[in-house]
């Protein structure tokens, strides 16, 4: 048969083709269309390993130094993958399938890196209470101050961000029937994270580091992570966007209230000025208060996005799955949404109580919080009450315990914020190891509780088994947990209130009664318990690793093979 092209190039009577023949018409445009991208890939790649070499040749500290050659061999070793596949023939992608492949893979993720933050942060509550652990032959490496952002990030933004990750892309391909958007982009979005928590973590351990909280990454990391998150939000948003349900379920709205805000804080909060474009080192564009005031925005907005708004999309998925019960009320999940939304963003301010911030502006972040525990608590209520008519699964089911005592814990956590909050709380609290206690009972109890039960969820579903390898291993981990998170919780509670007392007790002509190493020492027991409370957590959470991968391996099959996809309809 004569195929006819016009002077463009399009086909002519193309109606007349049978179909193996517009197959095979479609695949030789397809061939083509895919190795134009190899090329693309890798020139783009042969420029960055070869701009990585320069700047690792011309690097002036150690840590750009580390950087440039990570970048080398990552960029280098993809430039060799990508060649070595160009020409072979690869399989098309299935549009019709979920893809669940780059969820497998952040579920591992967000357990390895789990465990990785946990066991830094056991180790540094034991420096704290017994110093001979920052080791002479580790410092400048391996010292409280080194590891302390490492303990942050990596439970925050690896095991927190892969958490998040994960869960998106579930949750809005399943709310969507459609498989993710933008074919191998999610993929990227993946491993560029991971390259992303690679980059933080050494250079935190070589001194590359901005010194804001939640924000240490230096200029060109920053650089990075913009263009992953980017990426992010173009798969989520292009998922929602071809949806073949046409509601837009709220568990989404919540997810993509948390990547939109996070890109904004992150921009606004890391507009620096590279010192050398071959060195770490960047100047803030921010001074004085301002860059106090900014930094305090972003950083309770990378709690009330980060931590709160893109876990209460996991909550509002996974609970109502495992309970098998629907929301309680959805339009109480709306409301939740948008004030939340509108609300949070003004809280930051009231970390800057008694400084040179001025007082209204402070006052504003206090009435902010405050106002802020309405909306907090009708999402706990919306959560608990869904398990309206099924409470009797709380004997039976240890993961909707751990569900539930997450949202129990982001009740309490959201109650305790705003009022530590108001000034005249605040000047007993601020500076002081009850902040420590209240980051970390909610952290721990709502942002792990919750990532363990819809790790949980998500394993036999990925990996098509029957069920978990064993509920009993989820009761043990679930006791552990809660257990270690009170004990951790309490003992701050307790030394916190007492260091605060300390500082402000005054003898009868007004000097100070106690010097700052007087509250140190009369810290030293309560340090020992927030240490063993991290132990019992840690254990619970490899107790977890270890049933997860006796369910992949040990487990009853659902299906014969993981090639067996889930439709996307």
């Amino acid at each position: 048969m004569q195929i006819k092209a016009d002077g463009r190039g399009n086909l002519q009577n193309a109606n007349s083709l049978n179909p193996p023949e517009l197959r095979r018409v479609a695949s030789k445009g397809t061939a083509k269309g895919r190795k134009m991208l190899n090329y693309i890939k890798l020139i783009a790649l042969g420029l960055i390993t070869l701009c990585a070499m320069i700047a690792a040749n011309y690097a002036r500290d150690l840590a750009y130094l580390v950087h440039a050659l990570i970048i080398t061999l990552v960029s280098g070793g993809l430039f060799l993958w990508v060649l070595r596949g160009t020409g072979d023939e690869k399989p098309e992608l299935p549009q019709n399938e979920y893809m669940d492949g780059v969820i497998r893979y952040g579920v591992v993720a967000t357990a390895f890196w789990g465990v990785v933050g946990f066991l830094v942060g056991v180790f540094i509550a034991f420096q704290l209470a017994f110093p001979v652990l920052n080791f002479e032959w580790a410092e400048g490496l391996a010292n409280f101050g080194r590891l302390r952002p490492i303990h942050t990030s990596a439970v925050i933004f690896a095991f927190g961000g892969n958490a998040l990750l994960a869960t998106s892309f579930y949750v809005v391909q399943r709310t969507s029937a459609a498989r993710l958007w933008g074919g191998n982009l999610a993929w990227f979005v993946f491993w560029g994270y991971q390259l992303f928590i690679v980059l933080a973590a050494t250079g935190y351990l070589l001194g590359g580091t901005q010194s804001k909280e939640y924000a240490e990454p230096e200029w060109y990391v920053d650089i990075w992570l913009t263009i992953v998150w980017v990426a992010y939000l173009a798969v989520f948003l292009g998922t929602i966007i071809k949806r073949k349900e046409k509601h837009i379920y709220v568990a989404n709205w919540f997810y993509l209230g948390f990547i939109v805000t996070v890109a904004m804080l992150h921009l606004v909060n890391n507009l620096t000025i590279p010192v050398s474009i071959f060195g770490s080192k960047s100047v803030i564009v921010w001074a004085g208060v301002q860059d106090a005031m900014v930094q305090w925005w972003y950083g309770h907005n990378a709690v009330g996005f980060f931590l709160t708004a893109g876990f209460l999309g996991m909550m509002y998925y996974f609970i109502p799955k495992q309970a098998e019960r629907p929301v309680f009320s959805y339009k109480l999940s709306i409301i939740h949404f948008w004030a939340l939304i509108f609300l949070y963003i003004w809280a930051g301010p009231h970390h800057l109580h008694y400084t040179a911030l001025p007082d209204w502006a402070s006052t504003l972040g206090m009435v902010f919080s405050i106002v802020l525990w309405m909306p907090s608590w009708g999402g706990m209520i919306n959560g608990l009450m869904t398990l309206s008519g099924a409470w009797d699964k709380l004997r039976t089911d240890p993961v909707i315990r751990m569900m539930v005592i997450s949202v129990a814990f982001y009740g309490m956590s959201t109650f305790e914020g705003p009022m530590m909050s108001i000034r005249a709380v605040n000047a007993l609290s601020h500076y002081t190891d009850w902040t420590i206690g209240h980051v970390h009972s909610g952290a721990l109890g709502w942002n792990g509780m919750i990532t363990f039960g819809a790790l949980y969820y998500l394993v036999p579903v990925l990996w098509k088994r029957e069920r978990l390898y064993s509920l009993s291993l989820v009761s043990w981990h679930f006791w552990l947990a809660t257990i270690g998170i009170v004990l951790y919780a309490a003992s701050m509670w307790v030394t916190g209130i007492m260091e605060g007392l300390m500082w402000r007790e005054v003898d009868a002509n007004g000097f100070l009664v106690n010097s700052f190493a007087d509250t140190v020492a009369a810290k030293f027991p309560m340090y020992v318990v927030r240490g063993l409370g991290g132990v019992m957590y840690l254990a619970g959470a490899l107790i977890m690793c270890a049933n997860l991968w006796l369910t992949v391996r040990k487990a009853p099959a659902r299906d014969a093979s993981l090639s067996v996809a889930v439709p996307a309809e």
